[in-house]
């Protein structure tokens, strides 16, 4: 079981699960929490490999599909029958495959520097870390990978705070969720076929520059996806600016309430 941790208000409240991304861990939503559990339960979880979820053998394989049933093994085992779902770069992986997997668990998505397609260049930095991944340290790909995708002098926090995490994986883990990132982008196109009716918001900052372009064309040709971009952030807007991103998604929840109770 991974490792999670629950701060209950009430069951009168709506849950939200947090998802972290490749090297974090749960800690990396923590200018998050106290905000959120202002007005909701909040769930966090660790992944596999990361934070205090270390050493859990893998049942099937690298997959996200069994990262998914991971993470619904948490939610039943905390009896979290329904939740909102916010996710950071990887974790948002990991929820779009929720989205398709278990579709009756979500009651919306909130995916920030989220990833949805692997251009040139992420695919080139994916072929350097293939090269040296078993030759080098896994914390020197990392550091390198944490510059190319944050690299600005203001993402200097949210980069640090990612590498921080890094240090406790090990090198077999970070090969491990190397490989299955590597293999990724044909089934990217697979889960953005369909979003299953499931309320979603792209979170962006304005200066992830190898993720946001794709991420706004797919909401601009989609009407049923929203999005908002973070001003004066890169890819871990929730890091960079805070108190934007928690009054954004916290007002995004609280917005489908207020329109599923006007639809009843």
């Amino acid at each position: 079981m991974l490792h999670y941790h629950l701060y209950e208000k009430g069951p009168q409240y709506k849950w939200v699960t947090f998802i972290h991304g490749a090297g974090g861990s749960s800690s990396t939503w923590h200018k998050q929490v106290r905000e959120f559990r202002k007005n909701f339960n909040v769930l966090l979880i660790d992944l596999r490999g990361h934070g205090r979820s270390s050493g859990i053998p893998w049942k099937r394989g690298d997959s996200f599909a069994e990262v998914a049933d991971d993470v619904i093994d948490v939610l039943d085992e905390a009896g979290v029958k329904v939740s909102h779902f916010i996710g950071i770069s990887l974790g948002t992986i990991v929820i779009q495959t929720l989205s398709h997997k278990y579709p009756e668990r979500l009651e919306s998505m909130i995916l920030t520097g989220a990833v949805t397609h692997l251009n040139m260049r992420t695919k080139l930095l994916i072929k350097l870390g293939n090269t040296f991944k078993y030759m080098l340290p896994y914390m020197w790909l990392y550091r390198f990978f944490a510059w190319v995708i944050m690299p600005k002098k203001q993402h200097i926090e949210s980069r640090s705070a990612f590498v921080d995490e890094a240090k406790k994986m090990c090198q077999k883990e970070f090969v491990r969720w190397f490989n299955i990132i590597s293999t990724v982008n044909p089934f990217l196109k697979r889960l953005q076929s369909s979003f299953n009716g499931i309320p979603t918001l792209f979170v962006m900052g304005d200066d992830d520059h190898l993720f946001l372009p794709h991420v706004r064309a797919l909401a601009e040709n989609n009407q049923h996806l929203q999005f908002l971009c973070v001003e004066k952030s890169g890819h871990v807007c929730n890091i960079d600016q805070p108190e934007r991103f928690n009054q954004l998604t916290i007002e995004y929840i609280h917005s489908l309430k207020r329109d599923d109770a006007h639809s009843v």
